[in-house]
């Protein structure tokens, strides 16, 4: 089958429409039914959607295991993956919670949350707590819209004034089947119009 086709751009080659927005956070997202044990699922299908009030998406197949538990109880904490957790954060994404304790598997702690009834991952950098606000059904998958409850950060990366020093945090992004780990910073919000 043929996916490329001539571009008008002597440059570039047209491939078909795919989801290749590149990198992505690969990040472990923790949620809990009523009744059962805390569940992990890997997602990258997850952004931020609102500023004022913070909110942020995740879109699942609702075939998955963990989108049911995230339906039940309109809660999800997004647990952001370092260097350190990649690959508990792979485990959770090739294995289903219907069959297998994540927690226990991978060796994760479960942390408690400070607004919610699901739990977070103590190893995570950032743990991003949210309540479902809205549910849209896409196609392959459902995206939960969410309002972010609070926010748990790492000591390790709270400096002296404490400002949060993301830059720290060893994380990990996701392009096209591969993790990557974040590197070098080339600029700042404004630097190209900064005045020397």
């Amino acid at each position: 089958m043929n996916n490329t086709n001539e571009s008008p751009n002597k440059s570039k080659i047209v491939l078909n429409p795919a989801t290749i927005l590149a990198p992505v956070p690969a990040v472990m997202v923790t949620c809990q039914g009523a009744q059962g044990r805390p569940n992990i699922i890997t997602v990258a299908w997850v952004g931020t959607v609102c500023s004022d009030p913070p909110m942020l998406s995740i879109s699942i197949r609702p075939e998955r295991y963990s989108y049911q538990l995230i339906r039940e109880s309109g809660e999800f904490v997004v647990n952001l993956v370092d260097r350190l957790t990649v690959q508990a954060t792979d485990l959770c994404g090739v294995i289903s919670g219907r069959d297998h304790d994540k927690f226990h598997e991978t060796g994760l702690t479960i942390g408690r949350s400070q607004t919610l009834q699901v739990p977070i991952i103590l190893e995570c950098p950032v743990s991003i707590e949210c309540k479902v606000e809205k549910e849209i059904e896409l196609g392959s998958h459902n995206m939960f819209i969410a309002k972010i409850t609070a926010v748990q950060v790492s000591q390790q990366l709270v400096d002296d004034k404490g400002c949060l020093q993301i830059k720290n945090a060893a994380l990990v992004g996701f392009a096209h089947g591969h993790y990557y780990q974040l590197g070098k910073q080339l600029g700042h919000l404004g630097f190209s119009v900064k005045k020397n």
